[in-house]
């Protein structure tokens, strides 16, 4: 079909269109500032259109040629009036669609009971945007979620910062009694999907859920046990309003308050899929339970998988995991410290150099600093400094390489290795080497610490200090040393005396 995507710059709508490309759909992105896609990966595969659903005029021109459209934007975080942006939003897209000839409008909703005056302002104003869309002649599919897990879902980034940072909470009572039904991303990209060309489904309101009912609570224990953390001290207290709440979770969390104070809002109703409603009345499919939507969702912070276990079902491809047009505050807290250093060796000299490191040669500066560390994880049950490297000179993928393991490895440009030692998180160090236009080269540096709880907060903040002089200092001699090293002197330059170093 001829599809065009409203909101492919979101969290939903970006990881839905290669969905739609994989279907064979041609696709066409409308979007109020088009070069919001230019960074994502598939805008080749598209045509992009600028449009804006308050302006009904573009949307027409847009829905040129158009089969069917997917609405999937929401004015929630805007200042002003959210509920009255999505309401024109919706009525400028009917009215746009009917004049077009669409046969098909897919809308992404909320669950929640259908009276409004039991649903919280957003609950509410989600519905309603359903029943403008449904008012005209254009058939409306619409699907209706509660919490998306994945990387970049406003709600998932609320529950995992809340469960990092805090190891005890107060929250309001219904916080442990309110039940709610999420699912995984990739779970409402096959229902979107799915549903578009399905004659069964024009019409509906249709429901998506993971096979499991839980309360806030039990998310928050089940992702602190997918994150490898104690589960958290909560205390239900009467005192504390959705909105004291909605400026607790925004001095805790990046969520910024505008998104905050909705969603919190709507977390005192029960968004639990109807049987009358469900949608696997009418597609065969079998949602992955909660646990292994976390699992998935935790699998990539950044541009680094995480969860080893994960590594093929959950690349950093996957819909879980954080893309480039994601807000700043998606993916998890990654720490890093970056040291760019330039240098006359050669390209090649420099890599040689970088990728000698370890082993018999140690690692250049510090070396008793080194030792101590693989000591002390030794001490504590890790795997400490005694396995060396494989080969002197030669590395591979799946090397270990004293207290690390070899990640990455591309000769002349590319080597990262990734941190076995114990410590409350993931961390990695890794070195891009290029060459410059005078013979020269530059060496980019950069070590990265994904924090497991406040312990691994705690850990970054009170080693920075020593790490900073230490990888700054690592850097430098690594320049240095292949600056006077040939193809076969590393060791020796290594070796040069103090006063020379």
């Amino acid at each position: 079909m001829r599809i065009a995507v409203i909101g492919a710059t979101g969290y939903v709508g970006g990881r839905l269109v290669p969905e739609l490309l994989a279907a064979s759909h041609d696709v066409r992105c409308l979007a109020r500032n088009p070069e919001r896609l230019s960074g994502v990966d598939w805008r080749v595969e598209v045509e992009v259109v600028a449009a804006d659903v308050l302006d009904q005029s573009s949307l027409e021109a847009a829905f040129e040629g158009i089969e069917a459209v997917y609405y999937l934007v929401h004015a929630m975080g805007v200042s002003g009036d959210f509920e009255q942006s999505d309401r024109i939003g919706a009525e400028n897209t009917r009215i746009a669609a009917e004049r077009r000839g669409l046969s098909r409008i897919v809308y992404l909703g909320g669950l929640g009971a259908d009276d409004p005056e039991e649903l919280s302002p957003h609950l509410a104003s989600r519905h309603e945007v359903g029943q403008i869309l449904a008012a005209g002649t254009v058939a409306v599919t619409e699907l209706r979620a509660a919490v998306i897990i994945g990387s970049g879902s406003a709600s998932f980034e609320m529950l995992r910062h809340l469960a990092e940072v805090l190891p005890v909470m107060t929250c309001p009572r219904w916080v442990t009694k309110t039940k709610c039904q999420p699912i995984a991303i990739a779970d409402v990209l096959h229902y979107l999907v799915a549903v578009v060309d399905n004659p069964a489904a024009a019409g509906q309101v249709l429901e998506i859920g993971a096979p499991e009912v839980l309360t806030y609570r039990d998310m928050m224990d089940r992702y602190c046990d997918a994150a490898g953390l104690r589960r958290r001290l909560i205390i239900p207290v009467p005192l504390l309003t959705p909105r004291l709440s909605s400026h607790w979770v925004n001095l805790v969390t990046p969520l910024p308050y505008g998104l905050a104070r909705p969603l919190v809002d709507s977390l005192i109703n029960d968004v639990v899929v109807s049987p009358e409603r469900d949608i696997r009345r009418l597609i065969d499919h079998h949602p992955c339970t909660v646990d292994e939507a976390i699992e998935r969702a935790l699998a990539v912070v950044g541009d680094f998988e995480i969860k080893t276990s994960w590594m093929d079902s959950a690349p950093s491809s996957s819909p879980a995991s954080p893309m480039p047009q994601d807000p700043d505050w998606a993916g998890g807290t990654i720490y890093q410290d970056i040291q760019d250093v330039p240098t006359t060796a050669t390209q090649a000299a420099l890599f040689r150099t970088v990728a000698g490191v370890g082993g018999e040669r140690g690692w250049y500066v510090a070396g008793w600093m080194w030792t101590f560390r693989g000591w002390v994880d030794k001490l504590i049950g890790g795997v400490g400094m005694r396995r060396g490297r494989r080969h002197r000179d030669l590395l591979r993928v799946g090397d270990a390489l004293d207290f690390f393991r070899v990640e990455a490895y591309e000769p002349a440009s590319l080597l990262r290795l990734r941190a076995e030692m114990k410590v409350p998180g993931d961390a990695w160090l890794e070195w891009r080497v290029t060459s410059d236009d005078a013979g020269g080269s530059r060496l980019r540096q950069l070590a990265r610490f994904h924090p497991r709880g406040v312990t691994g907060r705690a850990y970054w903040w009170i080693l920075l200090p020593v790490h900073k002089v230490i990888w700054k200092r690592l850097a430098q001699r690594i320049a240095d040393v292949a600056a006077i090293s040939g193809p076969s002197t590393i060791s020796a330059a290594i070796e040069l005396p103090k006063s020379e170093r």
